[in-house]
């Protein structure tokens, strides 16, 4: 009788050890698998603020890019998920951009997850092109040229009626 009460506690205690396990290897870090890199807005202009949201990275980790520099991820309490704040760099080329993201030594690409555009130049009109152009000189020319003509015709004509 006793094996038998033995031999029943010890299968009790070997299953609430095997259900207790994955939550403790959970805490501990061991069950960290990063997963679904978002970054929002997924289209944003140079010198922006990305917020970059990763699941499965309890304890937080670090996200990398080319267009910015490394960003600590912090863990969002309460879930198994991760959150960090990065800044486009001013200079970062206009096109697609991946994140590389870092938790607890475990790593996940996502290739594509946002887009940096190009700023228009303001204060001329969109343009892209740097400089005058020779239309621009010769409207410019022009202008000048009748300013100067009328500017002579109406000194002449002063000058004539003081005379009179």
């Amino acid at each position: 009788m006793r094996t038998h009460r033995a031999l029943a506690v010890s299968a009790a205690v070997v299953a609430a050890l095997s259900l207790a396990a994955p939550a403790a290897v959970a805490r501990d870090g061991m069950n960290v698998n990063p997963s679904n890199i978002v970054a929002l807005p997924s289209v944003i202009a140079r010198g922006g603020q990305l917020t970059i949201t990763v699941d499965g990275c309890p304890m937080g980790g670090t996200a990398t890019s080319d267009a910015f520099a490394p960003t600590p991820l912090t863990p969002v309490t309460g879930t198994q998920t991760a959150k960090g704040t990065a800044t486009v760099n001013r200079n970062a080329r206009n096109g697609s951009h991946s994140i590389t993201v870092n938790c607890s030594g475990k790593s996940l690409t996502n290739p594509a997850a946002f887009t940096v555009i190009g700023g228009v130049q303001g204060g001329l009109g969109g343009s892209s092109s740097s400089g005058a152009t020779p239309t621009d000189m010769a409207i410019g020319g022009g202008l000048v040229a009748a300013a100067l003509i009328g500017g002579g015709v109406f000194w002449m004509r002063r000058r004539s009626e003081k005379r009179i």
